[in-house]
């Protein structure tokens, strides 16, 4: 599973657990959030352990490089969506009151 797949899963739980009625259920946006990010982190440790294995010639570098590209992605999909994190709060943050 890739990593936008596994953040795209928990939002959609979150989603079906929200519109069943039970917002707080399995920790709401907070919860998918906190999920997220320890997908994340993971993903990038498994990612430094491939590229530590195919240095001493226990792991291949193929499998390196998907795990650095999987990292990667992560990565990218975060800071996606900090900015529209951002954008959101600076857009509300201007509305009058």
């Amino acid at each position: 599973m890739t990593a936008l797949g596994g953040v795209a899963a928990a939002a959609a739980a979150a989603y079906r657990a929200a519109s069943a009625g039970g917002a707080q259920a399995e920790g709401g946006f907070g919860g998918l959030v906190q999920r997220a990010m320890e997908q994340g982190v993971q993903i990038g440790r498994s990612a430094e352990a491939a590229s530590t294995a195919a240095m001493l010639g226990q792991g291949g570098v193929t499998e390196a490089v998907l795990a650095i590209s999987r990292a990667e992605l992560a990565l990218q999909t975060t800071v996606a969506v900090r900015d529209r994190v951002v954008a959101a709060y600076q857009d509300v943050m201007r509305m009058p009151v």
